[in-house]
């Protein structure tokens, strides 16, 4: 792309104020004009997600209506008279771009729905096949800073488009002239034209009884205590109700966080992976010795937990989470199928290697899919084709993605914030945490460990050197981690030539339930490591998973180094 002919074509053409003002800085910044306009946002299976502001790389007005001009052009080729559902989550712009979005779809004839407030992901999926549209698109950037937004797209099955289908429309994208080829109708005019529709109420209603009707046991919850907080994000009317209708009426929320704030002022990084994010809750927390803290990110599709154990504060991983609930389901819901059915749970290749331990001894088929929810989701239009849906049991990401049934094909915090809340009010009951039950599942089916390392390589250099890192370790010749010799080595680039899909993943193998999972990340300039270790002794499988995860950041250090030295 040439970038002085790209941001001269922009200042010619921009007549919003604030992308003005930002097209005058970068005049004599050569360096940010380069990134801004040395290429456009990458468009694929996560849709487009990145910085905002001006420019190519960024997304703004221009972008999203690019986006959406292409995905319009790939749907009217793929149906005759299709419809699309718009929603959104609370960061900055987010509705402006929903708005943009919904004014291309009926620029080009497609019958609109669009939400009249932020909404939880979930509810997009859920509502793309509650309204039996085409497509769906959901503007969000999940649980990134503020100063990022993006855009996913969803097929009529509700779930994330696959690879095949992102590659299809990322070649209408590149067709578009970004001022010139853009169709354009007004909300008003759409709405006069029959072209645009609000979503319905009782669509809502409809979502909110399905994630409240993943419940298990019909026990009071009334002995729990719980803090919630929805990180300034779109997941507080929905995960409150929902909690209030399932008895939970020792409920309260973070205030500071309560309300949308696209500045994430209480919360730099909205993210309940990270401890930090519970901050403010935990302080909330201790005032009032409650046994439960639940954080959902700003989109709600991932739920973090931090419970009470022995009078202190502990944050479950992802990977905790999702065991306690597959573990759960399976032993109160085995029971409702047919002697002839065999339930089945479907996880990431980087989840927990305990579920399938679990799956195993428990008379449960496992499926593993490559990361992503969309692969999970895959699976599951697969048993509804097969007539095998009543089989399913739990989708599962170790990044605190959980789908506990079919309603929606997309990752839901709310119906897993009613569920762990169900489980936590269970064992309380008994006298005991969900720590102890967890431990109480390492005595069963063994003690089980892991750690994501997440290493970061900034602007246009961090894409060349995670490409390059990746290069070299797939060119390693057998070696150590720590004192720990690598087995073998996987490329799944290698073995899975033949499939529609790009695998950019490399395993290492000390023996066969000890593995590290190293792939690119999909929607940051990020190199992902997972480690996932099993030992017979708690205390050795500790002391190796501090030195294996010391190894690896020894190792793509290094390699990070030899990069640019080679530079």
């Amino acid at each position: 792309m040439e970038v002085e002919k790209e941001y001269r074509q922009w200042v010619n053409n921009v007549r919003d104020s604030q992308l003005l003002k930002e097209l005058e800085d970068l005049n004599n910044n050569r360096s940010e004009k380069y990134e801004r306009f040395y290429k456009s946002l990458e468009f694929g299976t996560a849709g487009l997600r990145g910085l905002m502001g001006v420019g190519t790389n960024r997304v703004n007005i221009f972008t999203v209506r690019k986006v959406t001009q292409g995905f319009a052009v790939y749907i009217l080729k793929k149906e005759k008279n299709p419809s699309a559902v718009i929603s959104y989550d609370s960061r900055n712009n987010s509705k402006a771009f929903a708005e943009a979005t919904a004014e291309v779809m009926m620029g080009n004839g497609i019958k609109t729905y669009i939400s009249k407030e932020i909404s939880p992901t979930p509810f997009l999926s859920f509502a793309v096949r509650n309204l039996k549209c085409t497509a769906g698109i959901m503007i969000t950037a999940s649980h990134n800073p503020k100063e990022y937004n993006g855009y996913k797209c969803y097929a009529a099955d509700g779930a994330q488009v696959g690879e095949k289908e992102a590659a299809e429309i990322y070649l209408q994208i590149s067709d578009i002239d970004i001022f010139k080829d853009i169709k354009l109708l007004s909300l008003s005019e759409g709405i006069q034209k029959g072209l645009l529709s609000y979503i319905n109420e009782k669509v809502y209603r409809k979502y909110l009884d399905c994630a409240i009707s993943q419940r298990v046991r019909n026990i009071s919850l009334s002995n729990l205590s719980v803090v919630y907080t929805p990180l300034n994000g779109c997941g507080m009317r929905m995960t409150y109700e929902a909690l209030k209708k399932i008895g939970v009426n020792n409920l309260k929320v973070v205030k500071e966080q309560e309300f949308p704030d696209g500045n994430f002022t209480s919360c730099p990084n909205p993210n309940p992976e990270r401890l930090e994010a519970f901050t403010l809750a935990l302080k909330e927390a201790q005032k009032y010795s409650s046994d439960l803290i639940l954080a959902t990110d700003p989109d709600a599709d991932r739920l973090g937990v931090c419970l009470r154990h022995k009078g202190e504060y502990k944050m479950l991983t992802g990977n905790q989470i999702g065991i306690l609930l597959f573990y759960y389901l399976l032993k109160n819901k085995k029971s409702l199928l047919s002697s002839s059915s065999k339930p089945i749970v479907i996880k990431t290749l980087v989840s927990s290697k305990m579920i399938n331990a679990i799956a195993q001894q428990e008379g449960c088929e496992i499926v593993e899919v490559f990361t992503g929810f969309k692969n999970i989701a895959e699976k599951i239009l697969e048993l509804e084709k097969n007539g095998e849906i009543d089989r399913y049991l739990f989708g599962f990401e170790e990044s605190n993605g959980y789908l506990c049934g079919t309603y929606a094909r997309d990752k839901d915090a709310i119906s897993a914030a009613v569920l762990i809340s169900e489980i936590a009010a269970y064992f309380k009951s008994k006298g005991l945490t969900l720590l102890d039950i967890l431990d109480n599942l390492s005595e069963k089916y063994g003690y089980y460990a892991e750690k994501s390392l997440s290493f970061e390589f900034k602007g246009t250099k961090g894409i060349k050197k995670i490409a390059d890192i990746m290069l070299k370790i797939r060119q390693m010749e057998r070696g150590t981690i720590g004192r720990f010799k690598i087995l073998k080595l996987k490329d799944y680039s290698k073995l899975h030539q033949n499939n529609s899909q790009s695998f950019n993943i490399i395993s290492f193998t000390f023996d066969n339930k000890n593995e590290i999972i190293i792939r690119p990340s999909g929607t940051e300039s990020k190199l992902k490591a997972y480690i996932m270790l099993h030992d017979k002794s708690k205390e050795a499988l500790k002391l190796r998973l501090e030195e294996i995860s010391k190894g690896t950041s020894e190792m793509i250090e290094k390699l990070s180094n030899l990069g640019e030295q080679n530079d």
